[in-house]
């Protein structure tokens, strides 16, 4: 493409990973094809083709075609462009506000939402770094590793779903936050020696903040309360709470108290178990300097 004899390079699907729609999020769904229609009936009320469009934007036929279907997330950039060539005075613009409540997947916003609430968190995983404390080049390493092979567009996905749910370490009051991991999870290079350093970093960085706790559970240990699987509780200001494990409900969400009451039980003793949180500083920078 080019414009006054200049080659213009305009934005494909391939430039913008992680933006497809969840076909399963009915709620997604029909907000994103509202956008696109608002989209199409304002291009079409100013008399403007696509190929014409897209370029005065800087986008692909192809692209402008899927977002005016419904069946593409745009990016705020792509709107505010929009409002701009389209002349909507800000109209198309404002419609981020509702694109980016459904920019993620179904889980994961129910996730964030129950996060975002939560005044404590106690979070035990056996098998790797927590969620909410992977950086985002070791949440893409982890990502790339499934099989059967995620696509571009699901790993792009899940590394931003990831980095909006660390909006939790900025709320105001802010939650108690207790994260046990296993040593093996902090030795395994997992993505490289490079991105096991800097997630190190990032855990002794998270660990100073004072609402933050972060235990290791070393291998060494001939008794161990977490085998059964990794353990999620999160309490609320009203005093209700929700549980997860998979050695519970089948992994499930549960809120009965019986159930929250076997899931504290179990998180305790791994607490206990496991190093006290200047202990488990220390530890992880010895393995930092090893790395």
């Amino acid at each position: 493409m080019s414009v006054d004899g200049e080659s213009v390079r305009l934005r494909t699907e391939a430039d913008e990973p992680g933006w497809e729609v969840d076909p399963d999020d009915e709620w997604g769904v029909a907000v994103i094809a509202t956008v696109g229609r608002q989209l199409r009936l304002r291009r079409e009320a100013v008399g403007m083709r696509v190929p014409d469009f897209g370029t005065a934007i800087g986008y692909g036929d192809d692209l402008v075609y899927k977002i005016e279907a419904g069946k593409r997330i745009p990016r705020q950039e792509y709107l505010d462009k929009a409002d701009e060539v389209l002349g909507a005075g800000g109209l198309i613009s404002a419609t981020w506000e509702d694109v980016k409540k459904v920019r993620y997947p179904k889980k994961v916003r129910d996730l964030a939402q129950l996060e975002a609430r939560a005044v404590e968190m106690q979070l035990y995983d056996p098998l790797g770094i927590h969620g909410l404390l992977q950086t985002p080049e070791y949440a893409r390493a982890l990502l790339l590793m499934r099989r059967p092979a995620y696509t571009q567009d699901v790993v792009e996905r899940g590394v931003a779903a990831r980095v909006a749910r660390k909006a939790v370490f900025e709320r105001e009051p802010s939650p108690e936050l207790s994260f046990i991991h296993e040593e093996w999870t902090l030795r395994r290079p997992l993505g490289g020696k490079m991105v096991m350093r800097r997630q190190l970093e990032h855990l002794l960085e998270v660990g100073q903040l004072r609402n933050v706790e972060i235990q290791v559970m070393p291998m060494d240990l001939e008794e161990h309360a977490g085998v059964a699987g990794g353990i999620e509780v999160l309490k609320f200001d009203d005093g209700a709470a929700v549980g997860r494990s998979p050695a519970l409900a089948n992994g499930r969400p549960v809120s009965e108290p019986k159930q929250l009451r076997i899931l504290e039980l179990r998180y305790g003793i791994i607490r206990a178990q496991a190093l006290a949180p200047r202990e488990s500083t220390a530890f992880i920078e010895q393995l930092l300097g090893e790395t």
